[in-house]
């Protein structure tokens, strides 16, 4: 498995050092304690989009059971409010812009796009398999399309899915016959197996290949080695499809058709854990890539009481869902502790014995003492990135914004000087600028993001 990785790290001599002092430690490989990790990701999910978050009409009950059995975080973030820099995040721990995968000028990977994930980036499936786990992913990757970029390029044996947005071709898109952007390729591995799949059953048939792997990985000969699978749903994302079997049966619409098939799907998973046994040493994450692309109106989601949505620094752009379930470990509650998809890369190392790599600054924190009931947990800071700039900033409770701009269709942002300042505890929707009564609030917290912004060191661009 290591002689696998060997020739790819060894292009990098950095990844070269952190696969040294990985294999330098004991391998835990026949350890049956080491956990089983599954981590979904779905694709502009709003905060308000789930029961257990508060939607009056759509209807998620596997979603709200997992919410009932597990941690539900009430503030939970994605490092990013647009796709591709979202995902580079949570697969390196690292703030995208380390990575050179966010732009203002190109804010995500298109099909014409000749960049993607670094060969020197380190994701978490990549430190996984070297320590023995069986890992794949599933679903959307938007990280790099060319052969190069692709998941088994990145440390996953398997991929299924498609490789970008599934708006991004002529037949789902008139941009993509201005752009000649191809068809809509589904890919196994490295290979195109089908051109503009049937999206509407797309979450049904990544269900059915995540719970095959969960099946292939527990036969015999495989049983002894834990597993990592990685599943980015491509819904709920515009254009949305339901199938056959799930369309019409929300009152919320074909939208909130959309949501229940992704519960269902949720539903089946944690069924066949259960079933295989595996519950009680299976972290499973379920959390969302960035908020509701609110501009697309009714065919987009709902960020509940939070402002705004995908593409913005507003809370609804970034704080999203999050519920992690592990019957053997992790007690039912809902936290308050600030967390971030950053965090799962050194939290799921930390959990399953795996030394997170030393040669690279790493944005994600550790956060098992809030898996394990600390109701406050490491983080205390967090950077709102629009693109390559952090426009916001939150520390504790409070949150300054140097710069806004909405998601879709505001050109320019608006520069506040003097910033404005939310008590985000006291005020979740940020309707009251409380910076005048908090001077030191607002020079603490400028204090903080200049810190930031001397020390980033940008990497090379990916997208432009």
């Amino acid at each position: 498995m290591l002689a696998k990785h060997m020739g790819r790290l060894a292009r990098a001599l950095a990844s070269l050092i952190v696969l040294g002092s990985i294999i330098s430690v004991p391998c835990f490989a026949d350890d049956k304690t080491l956990p089983n990790i599954v981590v979904i990701f779905t694709d502009d999910m709003g905060y308000g989009d789930l029961g257990c978050y508060g939607h009056p009409t759509i209807r998620t009950p596997q979603l709200d059971q997992m919410a009932a059995e597990g941690l539900r975080f009430t503030q939970f973030y994605s490092c990013a409010p647009v796709c591709t820099p979202s995902r580079a995040g949570l697969l390196t721990g690292r703030l995208p812009i380390r990575s050179g995968l966010c732009s203002s000028k190109r804010r995500v990977l298109f099909p014409d796009s000749t960049g993607g994930l670094p060969d020197e980036e380190i994701t978490l499936a990549e430190a996984l398999s070297a320590h023995g786990y069986q890992t794949i992913c599933i679903g959307k990757w938007h990280l790099g399309h060319q052969p190069s970029y692709l998941p088994t390029k990145h440390g996953f044996d398997h991929y299924f899915g498609i490789p970008y947005s599934n708006d991004m071709s002529a037949a789902t898109n008139a941009a993509g016959k201005l752009r000649n952007w191809p068809p809509l390729p589904l890919i196994r591995d490295l290979e195109t197996i089908e051109t503009e799949p049937d999206q509407g059953k797309l979450t049904e048939r990544y269900t059915e290949e995540a719970i095959r792997f969960i099946n292939e990985a527990t036969t015999p000969e495989n049983r002894e080695r834990p597993f990592f699978l990685y599943l980015p749903h491509t819904m709920p994302h515009v254009p949305v499809f339901a199938s056959e079997r799930f369309a019409g049966q929300s009152p919320r619409g074909l939208y909130g058709d959309v949501i229940e098939t992704i519960d269902w799907s949720t539903g089946e998973i944690l069924r066949t854990l259960r079933e295989k046994g595996l519950a009680d040493n299976t972290l499973v994450f379920f959390t969302s890539d960035n908020g509701p692309w609110l501009s697309q109106k009714m065919r987009g989601g709902s960020a509940g009481l939070l402002r705004g949505g995908k593409g913005s620094t507003w809370e609804g752009g970034q704080r999203v869902p999050g519920i992690a379930w592990w019957p053997g470990r992790v007690k039912p509650a809902t936290t308050q502790a600030i967390a971030s998809n950053l965090d799962l890369f050194p939290t799921c190392l930390a959990l399953a014995g795996v030394p997170a790599p030393s040669d690279r600054p790493l944005d994600g924190l550790d956060i098992t003492p809030v898996l394990d009931g600390d109701p406050s947990g490491p983080r205390t800071v967090f950077l709102y990135y629009r693109d390559d700039e952090p426009f916001a900033l939150r520390k504790g409770p409070w949150k300054i914004h140097v710069k806004s701009q909405a998601g879709y269709g505001q050109v320019k942002p608006d520069l506040h000087d003097p910033p404005l300042l939310f008590h985000l505890d006291h005020d979740p929707s940020e309707t009251v600028d409380v910076a005048k009564e908090h001077p030191e609030v607002v020079k603490d917290l400028l204090d903080e993001l200049a810190r930031h912004k001397a020390a980033i060191e940008p990497g090379k661009p990916q997208l432009e």
